[in-house]
């Protein structure tokens, strides 16, 4: 399904700080499936259930091409808060694939690497723009507005509007 481009010059709507969370896997050894392939399948159930649940705090996302072997995903959350709930929520789908890679992690020596990154983004320390197409990232996970409201130039809109 293709998704229509938005037309014109539009921007990012985020208010307040940004939490951006950058997670994948490394298949470093092709024949050790039974080490690996857990953790493949482990991403997409955390992101079915994110998504279904409106309170969780995920805006948005976007899967990352890093090749035959590597696979990772930009995450976009409404607070450092709901992302570490998330994180250590007993009862979801996160602590239990933890658990298990970190046995398999031993058992494997190697045979599969994970990584993560989060970033909090301070208000004014962010910008965005999107010409002919369709919301991406921020604005995605966000929504858009026409540029002119944050500032045409870059400089602006890192200064809120002051540049």
């Amino acid at each position: 399904m293709a998704i229509a481009p938005v037309s014109g010059r539009v921007t990012a709507a985020a208010e307040g700080d940004v939490v951006v969370f950058l997670i994948g896997m490394r298949i470093n050894r092709l024949r050790a499936v039974r080490h690996w392939l857990p953790v493949l399948t482990a991403m997409p159930r955390m992101l079915k259930e994110l998504s279904r649940d409106g309170g969780s705090g995920l805006l948005g996302l976007r899967r990352l091409a890093g090749g035959p072997r590597v696979f990772g995903v930009v995450q976009y959350w409404e607070s450092r808060e709901k992302l570490l709930a998330y994180a250590s929520d007993q009862g979801g789908e996160h602590r239990p694939a933890w658990s298990a890679f970190n046995r398999r992690a031993r058992a494997g020596r190697g045979a599969v690497g994970i990584w993560h990154e989060t970033y909090v983004v301070p208000a004014g320390s962010y910008e965005s723009v999107y010409v002919d197409m369709p919301a991406a990232g921020l604005g995605a996970a966000w929504g858009v507005e026409p540029v002119g409201r944050r500032g045409e130039r870059a400089a602006q809109r890192l200064a809120g509007g002051a540049g």
